[in-house]
């Protein structure tokens, strides 16, 4: 593993001008590219302590062997060079946004003397224009299906084409009236690419002009009398509204805008856009992403997405000869990066106009973006749930923490502890259990910290460990009185009188608490307290995703695309989630006035009262007897009593 010393640059010979940098293994390989607007400070921070840097960056610094740098004039520079230098060496710590999916689009091969139409995934091809993408692929032929009554446009493969050009006879569709078909010589070539451009025209979004032009072509006809003629365009003109309610209104001013939104945790962050054009929404495109790199912002989740996705559009543009833009007028965003007026120009330069960059904040389009990040937890959530529920992965993930524990066997029943609490007040924890990688709910249990609370998160969580595992020694203990079979019972965890398993009568194979050393030290000494030496133990610090173990002064550290660490980050955030709601609940039960709960003569309602009034513990204590007096319902003497309650070492004041 190399040493970030032995290739850091000598002091003084980074410029503070701004560039772009890239770390390269000892092979010579580029596994990351950056820019900066100080080179020698960004570059001079991933030199510092390895002790101190993100496990990702730690990973990253100690796996490259050199780096070098580029110089550039202003920001705009930075944003293109760094782009081309990740397009062209694909690093691997850099975040990568890739389809989980391939997204379904209408291609419009423009390249052939009579143009199809017809659903494709896949590279972008010259000559080939795309409309898209679309959620489903049924969508499309939804749409086709819908208005190829009124651009009848050739839609087969070209083997059928030409079947039915020697044979002379047209397709099912030329019969019914849904191809014009070009195979058999009804239309010309050019009458045939009319319908075409035609029909791209609608897609585009000129949908108010060809309906327009229809009724009056559909007026005519039936002034002329030649009602067949007006009947046929007044079905088509049908079909043009029922595409375009197909494709929701969501913007009344014809917005041509991007909208995108982010749902994330510490390894994986999943990405949503809808793309809005003429003011409805045209498509929709998700992305589930490893951060593979430092990135634990959503700022900069953003500029990562925006250089990567737009930059990766104008070239796939380029590549199929693409008349449509490959970027938006406007794109909506959570949060502006603080370089975001570059990026703008950058966007402008692609786009070849204006370009906005901004964060919606009122009106429709605040809630669409609100409509966009529901989607984006909704993916993330049910991406989670696909890699929690399949068992390859679970068996993997098990088989990972047993070999980077050190365990015998693998731990088929985990359970976390966490602490819960607000400024070391008020303290509580769960304890949740998970097993064969599922989490199991009906074991799960919550604890209101008795004698552990003065000695914050570290005595909170000895006091959960022994209070466990005191009940689970004293359901798994026979008594004397018991007999043979009933002993046997109590041994195995069976409740003799009922049959019934114990609730905690199951000691987990591996015991996590969410913390660092401290934490898991305590939980230690608990057990060796108790005697219990078949249970393993480890803590889970959440700032550096670190695993610590007992007695060990150096933390393990899983890869990052470890199914063992995901599987522990999972079971520490439901711990945590656990712990959260049940004190909340406690919360809203009123714990938040405890401190009067032993004033005389101080009931429910008036304790409400008076926090609703003053808002707050703090402002209560500061009020005098004669502002409590003057509430409804309190007097001279509840109201000294108050005071007397809060500061019991000085005399109300009258």
């Amino acid at each position: 593993m190399p040493d970030p010393a032995t290739y850091r640059p000598a002091p003084g010979t980074i410029p503070e001008a701004p560039g772009v940098y890239r770390f390269s293994d000892p092979t010579g390989r580029v596994i990351y590219v950056g820019k900066a607007k100080s080179l020698r400070q960004r570059l001079n921070s991933y030199f510092a302590d390895l002790a101190g840097l993100h496990p990702r960056t730690r990973q990253m610094v100690t796996t490259a062997g050199h780096v070098e740098w580029t110089v550039v004039g202003t920001e705009v520079e930075a944003l293109q060079l760094e782009y081309n230098w990740i397009k062209e060496y694909d690093p691997r710590f850099n975040v990568r946004y890739r389809d989980d999916k391939t997204y379904p689009v209408l291609a419009m091969t423009l390249n052939e003397e009579f143009p199809r139409l017809h659903v494709y995934r896949g590279p972008r091809r010259r000559g080939v224009r795309y409309f898209g993408p679309y959620a489903h692929a049924w969508a499309i032929r939804e749409t086709l299906d819908l208005l190829l009554r009124v651009f009848p446009a050739r839609t087969c493969s070209a083997g059928v084409f030409k079947r039915h050009g020697q044979i002379g006879r047209p397709c099912l569709l030329g019969y019914i009236d849904k191809c014009s078909a070009p195979c058999v010589g009804r239309v010309t070539a050019e009458e045939h690419r009319g319908i075409v451009d035609d029909f791209a025209e609608f897609l585009s979004g000129r949908t108010d002009r060809m309906v327009r032009e229809l009724e009056r072509r559909m007026q005519q006809a039936s002034e002329e009398l030649e009602f067949e003629k007006a009947a046929r365009l007044r079905d088509d003109v049908g079909a043009l509204k029922r595409a375009m309610e197909r494709q929701a209104v969501v913007l009344g001013d014809g917005t041509d805008a991007d909208v995108v939104a982010f749902a994330q945790d510490e390894l994986e962050a999943a990405v949503q856009v809808f793309h809005v054009r003429g003011g409805r929404v045209r498509g929709q495109r998700g992305w589930v992403i490893d951060k593979t790199d430092e990135t634990p912002d959503t700022v900069a989740l953003v500029e990562r997405f925006v250089t990567q996705f737009y930059g990766e559009q104008a070239a796939l543009a380029d590549q199929a000869d693409d008349a449509s833009q490959p970027v938006p007028k406007e794109i909506l965003v959570p949060e502006l990066p603080p370089e975001h007026e570059a990026l703008q120009d950058w966007l402008g330069d692609l786009r070849g106009s204006r370009v906005s960059l901004r964060v919606p904040h009122r009106g429709d389009k605040r809630a669409l973006a609100e409509t966009v990040e529901r989607n984006a937890k909704e993916a993330f959530t049910q991406h989670k749930l696909r890699r929690a529920g399949d068992l390859t992965a679970r068996s993997a993930a098990l088989q990972e923490i047993q070999d980077a524990l050190g365990l015998d066997q693998a731990p088929l029943r985990i359970e976390c502890i966490d602490v819960s609490h607000v400024q070391g007040t008020n303290v509580v924890a769960s304890l949740v259990v998970f097993e064969d990688g599922l989490a199991k709910k009906s074991d799960y249990r919550r604890f209101e910290i008795r004698e552990g609370a003065e000695g914050g998160d570290v005595a909170s969580v000895a006091e959960v460990v022994r209070r466990r595992f005191r009940r689970y020694l004293s359901e798994t203990t026979p008594d004397e009185a018991d007999d043979a079979e009933s002993a046997a019972k109590v041994r195995t965890g069976i409740d003799p009188t009922t049959g019934r398993p114990r609730k905690f009568a199951y000691a987990p194979n591996l015991l996590v608490v969410d913390g660092g050393q401290p934490q898991v030290e305590a939980a230690a000494d608990v057990l060796a307290e108790l005697g219990i030496q078949d249970v393993a133990l480890c803590g889970l610090a959440k700032r550096l995703e670190e695993v610590w173990l007992p007695g060990d002064p150096d933390p393990v550290i899983l890869s990052r695309t470890s199914e063992g660490l995901y599987l522990l980050q999972r079971l520490r955030d439901e711990a945590h989630r656990f712990a959260i709601t049940y004190h909340r609940q406690r919360r809203s039960q009123g714990m938040v006035a405890s401190e009067l709960d032993a004033v005389p003569g101080l009931g429910p309602a008036r304790r409400q009262a008076l926090l609703k009034h003053f808002g707050s513990m703090k402002k209560i204590r500061a009020a005098e007897a004669s502002e409590i007096a003057g509430l409804p319902g309190f007097g001279q003497r509840t109201a000294e009593a108050v005071v007397a309650a809060l500061h019991p070492s000085t005399e109300a004041t009258p």
